[in-house]
């Protein structure tokens, strides 16, 4: 099966062009800001599934742009579904913790009311509405945390920043499941086949990285594995303030994948050293 990428330079694109038997797109091809471009690729192409890896994913400018961000996280993705129905192809998209509001302790399911603190959660919100209403065989993928050794992620943040320093202050108090991008790329593309020979199993799904942990000791775990002596301080997110709120429980409930299509949460903790691998940090 012959699968159109959206993105070609973020985390999950590349990790999905590494697997091969995609063709990637990137904003020359088809630009997410222009739905109608978007559409017009899928006819071109005339693929057998479509991932959608692309996305406006600044979340405190954001708070500026929301009609930008709501046009790529929201129209684009609504084009490329109703096209997709049309064709009757599958068609996966990639969205995110912040459709929620992070409150309580419990992981979120999928069927759980979506309350976004700011724009960037509408903006995706709004996407997720659209490919729903455009039918077909379709699934959202909510995910969080996404690492690996491509783009800016806080691992790569954790390695530049902790490198040389005594200590740092990390937030502890926002929970959630760190996901290497490689684990997502090979979901989605599971959930892709799946959908061609059942389209029935259509709907919103969640995958995280397990354990689920706090940034702290995320950055705990990733200096230990890369033999950086940085001290983390535990700070709450009141004392490391943001355009944009972010939801402290960003737990998902990933259950209901496993059930429907045996896809199992990946333990962030081996795709973590196979990141040190790939950035040829020694563990």
């Amino acid at each position: 099966m012959t699968i159109l990428v959206f993105g070609q330079s973020g985390q999950l694109a590349r990790e999905l062009a590494r697997a091969g038997g995609v063709t990637c797109l990137g904003r020359a091809q088809a630009d997410l800001a222009d739905p109608e471009s978007c559409a017009a690729a899928i006819r071109a192409h005339a693929p057998g599934a479509v991932i959608n890896a692309a996305a406006y994913t600044a979340v405190d400018r954001a708070e500026d742009e929301e009609a930008l961000a709501t046009r790529i996280n929201g129209a684009a993705p609504g084009a490329m579904a109703v096209e997709c129905a049309r064709l009757g192809i599958p068609f996966v998209s990639v969205s995110t913790d912040y459709v929620f509001d992070g409150s309580g302790r419990a992981p979120w399911k999928p069927g759980d009311a979506p309350v976004p603190l700011g724009a960037y959660g509408r903006s995706k919100l709004a996407g997720e509405k659209a490919i729903a209403q455009a039918g077909g065989a379709w699934a959202v993928l909510r995910t969080s945390w996404v690492v690996s050794a491509h783009g800016s992620n806080f691992l790569k943040t954790m390695l530049r920043l902790g490198t040389g320093q005594g200590g740092l202050r990390i937030v502890a108090d926002q929970i959630g499941g760190p996901t290497p991008a490689r684990d997502l790329a090979d979901a989605c593309l599971r959930v892709a086949r799946g959908l061609q020979d059942e389209p029935g199993k259509a709907g919103i799904y969640h995958y995280a990285g397990s354990p689920d942990v706090s940034w702290a000791d995320f950055a705990r775990a990733i200096f230990d594995a890369a033999g950086i002596a940085c001290r983390v301080e535990d700070i709450p997110t009141a004392k490391y303030p943001t355009p944009a709120a972010r939801p402290l429980n960003s737990r998902l409930d990933c259950s209901m994948l496993e059930t429907v299509f045996a896809i199992s949460r990946p333990d962030w903790r081996k795709g973590m050293n196979e990141i040190l691998d790939d950035l040829g940090v020694a563990t």
